[in-house]
């Protein structure tokens, strides 16, 4: 079974995770400059089945856009016209790093490591996929 890929768009860094090939567990799998993202997503798809990339999606408590939200949904587009094969989804990530930093918090993740922004990213991708394989029912 191909796997789902997430990724939590930033235009800084961008976190991915990535499911297992029963598509069962959602794992972190990594966080990089956005500048190298294409190049990671074309080598990741090359060497693996991939059936969907998922892109979170950000936006306001009341709905509205983020300074985010049209990068984001630029980078979506671009996906769905370089791979037509690959199904492109989005998901809500409202909340999703308040949401890692607890989790790390729960892990007793000790502080310092706590302020690596790419670890957050890439819990916050993993957030992501656990989000859409709830609401799709996987």
């Amino acid at each position: 079974m191909p796997k789902l890929l997430a990724i939590d768009y930033g235009s800084k860094r961008t976190g991915i995770a990535v499911t297992d090939e029963l598509q069962i567990i959602a794992s972190g799998l990594t966080a990089l400059d956005t500048k190298e993202l294409y190049d990671f997503i074309k080598e990741y798809v090359t060497k693996n089945k991939v059936e969907a990339i998922i892109v979170g999606q950000m936006s306001n408590y009341d709905g509205s856009e983020t300074h985010n939200t049209k990068p984001s949904n630029e980078f979506a587009r671009s996906l769905e016209k370089k791979y037509p094969e690959i199904r492109i989804e989005r998901e809500d990530e409202s909340f999703t790093s308040r949401e890692s930093m607890q989790a790390m918090i729960q892990a007793g993740v000790p502080k310092m490591k706590r302020r690596d922004k790419k670890l957050v990213d890439k819990i916050s991708a993993t957030i992501i996929l656990q989000r859409y394989m709830e609401r799709m029912g996987i």
